[in-house]
């Protein structure tokens, strides 16, 4: 009889692997998620003072905003996107966007004038999306005001340093395709690149039939990870290189 083939003892190991990565990044989540406050040791980014603007800013849980805040929060949503939903074959339905903007996993990043108004909102969550952990943007918005003034960018650093923090992989957003001016935003503003997971990447020969993109920014672990795996991938070049090899390049 023939010695037993070690594939078996491979594969398994591998699904033990990959299901203790899983767990791993669950628990990241999980950890990010029982936070009370992300910005608690970010206090200068507590507020914005740039462009004729005074500003202090906030992150919250949903269920730790008021409810006057929730609503305005829902209002400039669907002042500002209801046509472009509508224009889409999504189509817009206030009952939907309600529940998603006060999901228990929804946080709040919120502006406020000196008033305590608030003048900007960016409604996010600490999540897995295809076994990866993530912060992902669901909304950011800005009343006419305040817009073209650096705010909505300086909150989306926000978001990336509280995913660095949290040690997510990276930050994730859902854009029309049809909505020039938040495209240009993420892709040229922030430097967001289509996402892995972007239908249109995944399906390019039906890619004209989705109305949206799915863009990302890597974390700094993020693209440590990145590296690390290309590195480690037959035949790359970095292992080669004395004063460029990675953890991996042994």
């Amino acid at each position: 009889m023939g010695r037993k083939s070690n594939k078996g003892k491979e594969k398994k190991k591998r699904r033990k692997e990959e299901q203790a990565k899983l767990a791993a990044s669950f628990t990241l989540v999980e950890e990010a998620n029982k936070q009370d406050d992300p910005m608690a040791t970010m206090t200068p980014f507590k507020k914005y003072e740039r462009n004729g603007l005074n500003l202090a800013i906030e992150c919250k849980k949903v269920t730790e905003v008021d409810k006057d805040t929730v609503e305005w929060a829902f209002s400039i949503t669907k002042n500002n996107m209801q046509t472009l939903y509508e224009e889409s074959n999504w189509g817009w339905n206030d009952r939907l966007k309600k529940e998603e903007l006060t999901e228990d996993k929804a946080w709040y990043l919120v502006a406020r004038d000196q008033e305590g108004q608030p003048v900007a909102f960016s409604h996010f969550r600490f999540d897995m999306d295809e076994d990866d952990e993530v912060l992902y943007c669901y909304e950011i918005q800005l009343i006419k005001e305040v817009q073209r003034k650096g705010l909505g960018k300086f909150m989306m650093q926000i978001l990336q340093l509280l995913a660095n923090r949290a040690q997510m992989l990276k930050v994730m957003v859902t854009v029309f395709k049809m909505n020039a001016e938040s495209r240009d935003f993420f892709h040229k503003a922030l430097k967001f690149e289509l996402d892995e997971t972007d239908p249109g990447l995944c399906d390019p020969m039906e890619a004209d039939e989705y109305c949206y993109e799915i863009l990302s920014k890597k974390t700094v672990l993020g693209a440590k990870k990145q590296q690390e795996a290309s590195c480690c991938s037959p035949g790359a070049s970095c292992c080669s290189e004395p004063n460029n090899r990675s953890p991996c390049c042994s």
